[in-house]
């Protein structure tokens, strides 16, 4: 069995990207690239022990396939982790045009991960369905796989850690591409091509589909799961272009937006492309040598919806979330009005005011009240000095 459990591999990313973002570093682009490296290397000496700790054992890693995956999966988190506090690097920053600033990177990146979170829970919802129809072969998969509890509870830890790959599964097979249960066939919502496979009494492989949806029920679940990535590429999309609903000075523009919308369609694609060839790999020998879906056309098929759709919903949504109601463009018309009105007042008071100060009937009372405070420092008028 070479199909890797993702739960299991989630994991050791999390705690690298965790680990480097950790370190002790200056929050530079060459500190970080030093601490990744450092990270990296670390990890790799513990996985060094770990396989060659399985070479002697009947079920062991292979060396080679072990010195290319292990390098390359601690790298990316590692400068993820890095990348995540420093940005990308400077010499990548220059490859970049203007319109691909910081803002609007960070933008597309938490776009693609929302998009991403909600085409994974369409795909897992999916794959719960289909174990709840055919609840009974599932049920039966954990007496034909082990006749006694402790088998049988390695079998059940086996499914938990392979729920994230059938999501991902059921997101291809939403998506439209579908993937392959083995012997060439390719189970998708508009064809099943190839023979069926008398596939092992594993539980999660009973949520399989056996044909194309026969009900209505069944289409609108499957449709759910583009639909979800879509709406979600959308919102997250335009919250971004517009901050505060009803201000436009704080808005990006008409191409600003759909520029973001459609990057994050394309790291979309590409994540899901990526996480949909490593959660597939061959469940035994032969008819069975492969299983799962095709990253590539994965990755096309994420493409196209989110950017397809995802683009003008973004576009739309923007348009409603830019618009004021009714009722408070009214009572800004009256507010308005009103508000001139009590500065022009207010000018009209301190203007008088000051007009009133200035008058010789003012001086004049004035200069009375003065003489009289003051006694004899102030001499009567018309009277000569001594």
């Amino acid at each position: 069995m070479g199909v890797t459990p993702l739960l299991l591999s989630a994991l050791p990313a999390w705690l690298l990207f965790r680990a480097v973002r950790a370190a002790d570093w200056r929050p530079e682009p060459d500190e970080g690239a030093r601490a990744a490296l450092w990270t990296t290397l670390g990890y790799l000496i513990a996985a060094t022990a770990a396989v060659l700790y399985t070479l002697p054992a009947d079920i062991s890693a292979k060396p080679l396939s072990a010195a290319v995956h292990v390098p390359l999966f601690a790298l990316v988190a590692t400068f993820a982790g890095a990348w995540s506090v420093t940005g990308p690097p400077e010499w990548l920053r220059e490859l970049l045009p203007p319109a691909l600033d910081g803002r609007r990177l960070r933008a597309a990146t938490r776009v693609a991960f929302a998009a991403l979170v909600a085409y994974g829970a369409g795909g897992a919802l999916l794959a719960i369905g289909g174990l709840v129809l055919d609840a009974s072969a599932a049920q039966n998969g954990f007496g034909q796989l082990s006749a006694d509890w402790p088998g049988r509870l390695a079998v059940l830890l086996l499914t938990v850690a392979l729920l994230p790959n059938a999501a991902l599964w059921g997101a291809s097979y939403g998506l439209g591409p579908g993937f392959t249960p083995g012997g060439g066939a390719t189970v998708a919502p508009l064809a099943f091509t190839g023979e069926p496979l008398d596939l092992p009494p594993f539980p999660l492989l009973a949520a399989l589909p056996s044909g194309t949806p026969d009900n209505a029920a069944l289409w609108v679940a499957v449709a759910a799961v583009p639909a979800v990535g879509v709406v979600a590429t959308a919102w997250y999309a335009t919250a971004a272009a517009v901050p505060v609903p009803g201000e436009r000075r704080s808005a990006s523009g008409w191409a600003g937006t759909a520029l973001t919308a459609a990057l994050a369609a394309g790291a979309t694609g590409v994540a899901l492309g990526v996480l949909a060839a490593y959660a597939g790999g061959p469940l035994g020998t032969e008819e069975l040598a492969a299983f799962g879906p095709d990253g590539w056309l994965v990755a096309g098929a994420a493409f196209a919806w989110s950017a397809l759709v995802g683009v003008p919903l973004t576009l739309a949504l923007r348009a409603w979330r830019l618009r004021r109601p009714r009722w408070l463009r009214a009572l800004a018309a009256r507010a308005v009005p009103r508000r001139r009105e009590r500065v022009r007042t207010r000018g009209r008071r301190r203007a008088g005011k000051g007009d009133a100060w200035h008058t010789t009937v003012a001086r004049r009372t004035r200069w009375a009240a003065l003489k009289k405070s003051s006694g004899a420092l102030v001499e009567p008028e018309g009277e000569p000095r001594p």
